[in-house]
């Protein structure tokens, strides 16, 4: 059973992320989370794998996870009741090309960034009502695929913005199971409300979907009657410098500071030293994150309660291209350490 709280689903019998995987390229193997990713290649086109452009890389990459996944999990592809998975090539491609290998029952979701968030929260809610008893959650990104899609093709050259953030040459999956079985319970979920602010800037992701992150953090609170300190760490995925110092200002506002915070776009490069000017974004940044760093430390005891919330920019190429601004969304996921409930 589920307690409904406004717009917070919170379970009595937790679904488990029994297993979860992350694949990576060549800047995120020189990350400081590269240790923790269960494949990494030097080789983002994959062209030893027969791969002809940048899109079918990132399918490719999307595949390593989910294998690697589905391996650690011990089971088979057959053995999956519902995949559910996005990306931010035009109508999710990369997804859909990846299910053509997988061949298990396939639900496609479009997120932008806070896509892994959203898959993890539909996949639980259907884990907890007993819908599916074993279902992938999973997304990626792509440096190359994304800036051809979105900004200019690499070719062109063009100076990147010190508000841009770098988008991640990742993907992360997660395996959800019934309540009762071994893995991290999802404690609870907050669907997300979609906050547009009028910012039209695209190289500037963190202040569009800083709004989304504060609108979802304050209904989750107020649901819950929980505060920061009951955690220990609030991630959210992936606001980089800019957006993330915006959320620190807003929330002092509303007077909910945030002093564990800690932002994936800025947790899976040294934004130092790598270049990736405010930061990474990407489904694949937070993806990454959870599956290198969060979810180990949750079943290791180094975490004991923690929020994951992705952010999305909910913008196409072609609306930008018409001038309109830029919606953010933000969806919630309450974890727990492995053994804790």
């Amino acid at each position: 059973m589920a307690i409904r709280r406004k717009d917070t689903v919170i379970f009595e019998k937790p679904p488990v992320i029994a297993a979860w995987a992350a694949a990576g390229g060549k800047k995120e193997s020189e990350g400081p989370l590269a240790e923790g990713f269960d494949f990494l290649t030097r080789d983002a086109a994959f062209s030893d794998e027969n791969c002809s452009n940048w899109e079918q890389a990132e399918s490719r990459l999307q595949q390593k996870a989910a294998e690697a996944c589905l391996r650690k999990a011990d089971i088979s592809r057959k053995e999956l009741d519902l995949v559910l998975a996005g990306d931010l090539q035009a109508q999710c491609t990369a997804s859909n090309y990846t299910m053509r290998s997988l061949q298990a029952p396939f639900a496609g979701i479009y997120g932008a960034c806070s896509t892994m968030a959203e898959t993890l929260c539909l996949a639980a809610a259907l884990a907890a009502g007993g819908v599916v008893h074993q279902a992938l959650a999973m997304t990626s990104s792509h440096f190359c695929a994304a800036e051809r899609q979105f900004r200019t093709p690499l070719d062109y050259g063009a100076k990147r913005t010190p508000t841009a953030q770098w988008t991640a040459t990742a993907a992360g999956a997660c395996l959800l199971r019934n309540p009762g079985q071994a893995g991290v319970p999802v404690l609870s979920i907050t669907f997300g409300r979609v906050q547009d602010y009028e910012v039209r800037d695209i190289n500037n992701m963190g202040a569009a979907m800083m709004p989304a992150a504060v609108s979802t953090l304050l209904r989750y609170f107020a649901a819950t009657g929980t505060q920061p300190a009951d955690f220990d760490a609030i991630f959210t995925g992936d606001l980089g410098q800019v957006g993330s110092a915006l959320l620190h200002e807003q929330m002092e506002r509303e007077g909910i500071p945030l002093p564990n915070h800690r932002d994936c776009g800025c947790l899976l490069y040294d934004v130092q030293a790598q270049n990736v000017q405010a930061g990474g974004s990407g489904p694949g940044c937070s993806a990454a994150v959870l599956c290198t760093h969060i979810l180990p430390a949750l079943r290791s005891g180094q975490y004991r309660r923690v929020l994951f919330l992705a952010t999305g920019a909910l913008m196409s190429q072609t609306t930008f291209l018409q001038g309109e601004s830029i919606p953010g969304i933000a969806h919630c996921v309450e974890l727990a350490g492995e053994g804790t409930v």
